[in-house]
């Protein structure tokens, strides 16, 4: 059962130490791990590597107890102010049995990732009741030398300002968003990545989905995969409970093969509109988060409100205390 009462963490302040892990895939080099402290270091924080960092355990960032360890410890400790992922990859699930929400719960802190880490996200609202993080990690993002500066305003505002974070494309070069159904929503904020979101289903960690605004995003798949998994969610009642759909940006998600002029919905567009579009409620794709070099942050648990006519997503509470 989803615990109701939200709890938010205290705001991430310059100087404050912030812990990384790595839940699921390793560095994809030996140097990741300096160039992500470094990052951190760069942008005024103290970093803190969980022991079992540097481990390997196959494709994993070491075994699943050691993993898990890591983050309770981070989650515990009183000199930790925050907690940010290296990197995604795979593996997250794995960890959700051996984690202490309880525990989690009674020492909040601000807890950033996407991609794989959307297994997290879903688990920390539903049994710890905690406000997370949908936004840039440390290895391609934070340590990459040509971050862009909205996405790591949108990150600090999100994680160090207690007050509304507004528009999601606020400062965005140039509008991206198209509307697929118009409308205006608003409701708490759920989702992640696609692939990741689906295999909840069923799970002891699938979210509650009723009157949330979902968001989506993916990379590197196929729009017949695409459809099989908006299909999914579908058949599984999931979009019916939902109050807006907010898509990121598709990253390679299309058919090489495609036909010429898109016949056969071989288009991830096309089965966005097809799929999500007769849902009569607002839907919008191409925001500016997910797998691409603007990626804004997301507070997943807080009240926003998806504007489809004007093609934006307005985050309306505070996101930290």
């Amino acid at each position: 059962m989803e615990i109701m009462n939200l709890i938010k963490p205290q705001r991430l302040r310059l100087g404050d130490t912030i812990g990384i892990i790595a839940p699921a895939s390793a560095a994809a080099s030996p140097e990741g791990y300096a160039r992500s402290a470094a990052a951190l270091e760069q942008l005024g924080f103290k970093p803190k590597l969980s022991p079992n960092l540097r481990q390997r355990w196959g494709f994993l960032a070491g075994t699943d107890a050691e993993r898990a360890a890591d983050l309770m410890s981070l989650f515990t400790a009183d000199d930790i102010h925050g907690i940010i992922c290296l990197r995604g990859g795979y593996g997250t699930a794995r960890l959700l049995p051996l984690l202490d929400f309880a525990e989690i719960r009674r020492h909040p802190k601000v807890f950033v990732g996407y991609s794989d880490i959307t297994s997290l996200h879903c688990a920390l609202r539903l049994h710890a009741g905690l406000v997370s993080f949908h936004g840039p990690m440390l290895e391609g993002a934070l340590a990459h030398p040509e971050l862009p500066p909205f996405t790591l305003q949108s990150l600090l505002k999100t994680v160090m300002q207690p007050e509304p974070a507004g528009p999601l494309s606020a400062g965005l070069p140039a509008p991206s968003a198209v509307t697929i159904r118009g409308g205006r929503a608003t409701g708490e904020l759920m989702g992640g990545n696609l692939s990741v979101l689906v295999t909840t289903l069923g799970t002891p960690y699938q979210p509650d989905f009723a009157g949330r605004i979902l968001f989506l995003e993916d990379i590197d798949e196929k729009p017949y995969r695409c459809d099989r998994m908006l299909t999914h969610l579908l058949n599984a009642g999931v979009l019916a409970q939902v109050a807006g759909v907010a898509v990121g940006m598709a990253t390679n998600c299309h058919d090489p093969q495609a036909a010429p002029g898109g016949a056969y919905r071989q288009t991830v567009e096309n089965v966005l509109a097809e799929r999500l579009g007769g849902l009569g409620v607002p839907v919008v794709r191409n925001l500016p988060f997910g797998h691409v070099p603007l990626n804004a942050t997301l507070p997943v648990g807080v009240r926003a409100t998806l504007d489809a006519d004007a093609g934006e997503l307005v985050i309306e509470a505070a996101a930290v205390n």
